[in-house]
């Protein structure tokens, strides 16, 4: 049986601009998935220290919670960047939209000349979902708020690193292992349906 480990990562960021704007929290759930079987390995939180917190966006920390107390004790940029490196080797690199991620998380190990040596392909749920939920009339953007709510997952920190990396992996699991399962039950009675009875 096909076995798989995932690197779920969720960014909080001082805004949307890769090219001027930092990384200030990384939320992380380690899985290994076997079959229809998905199990969590670890998950953990960094807090990053930012450099240049004078170009963040006020809405972006807003949003976030940034203030200076809860970052305290945050680490630099580089160290974090290494905790992940090593953790998530090898892994499928996995998020909501995770593409946003990806572009803040390349330049960084770009310009720290360091590697990641992970799979070359990508999970994101919004994409999973959107293919999913096409018909669904009551999913509008396929936000990880609106897919939480459609499958009733409780985010309790919205918008900090670790809840909302929590609640991807559970909206991935809703997404994906269900589709499995669903799809073994329907080949299971076609296949009862093609089985002469009485044949064993």
């Amino acid at each position: 049986m096909k076995k798989d480990k995932l690197a779920f990562i969720d960014l909080e960021t001082t805004g949307t601009d890769p090219s001027k704007h930092e990384i200030i929290e990384i939320g992380c759930v380690l899985a290994r998935q076997e079959g229809n079987n998905i199990e969590k390995v670890e998950e953990f939180e960094i807090k990053v220290k930012p450099e240049r917190i004078e170009d963040a966006e006020q809405k972006a920390l807003r949003i976030n919670g940034y203030n200076e107390a809860d970052w305290l004790f945050a680490v630099d940029l580089r160290q974090a960047l290494e905790t992940i490196a090593k953790k998530s080797e090898g892994h499928i690199l996995a998020g909501q939209n995770i593409a946003f991620d990806w572009a803040f998380l390349d330049k960084a190990y770009r310009d720290a000349g360091l590697e990641w040596k992970i799979q070359y392909y990508m999970v994101d749920t919004k994409s999973i979902a959107f293919a999913k939920l096409h018909n669904d009339e009551t999913i509008k953007n396929y936000s990880l708020r609106e897919l939480c709510q459609h499958y009733g997952i409780e985010n309790v920190k919205a918008h900090s690193a670790l809840s909302d990396i929590q609640a991807t992996f559970e909206v991935y699991k809703k997404l994906v292992l269900k589709q499995r399962t669903e799809q073994v039950d329907t080949s299971q009675k076609n296949a009862a349906r093609e089985w002469p009875v009485g044949q064993n």
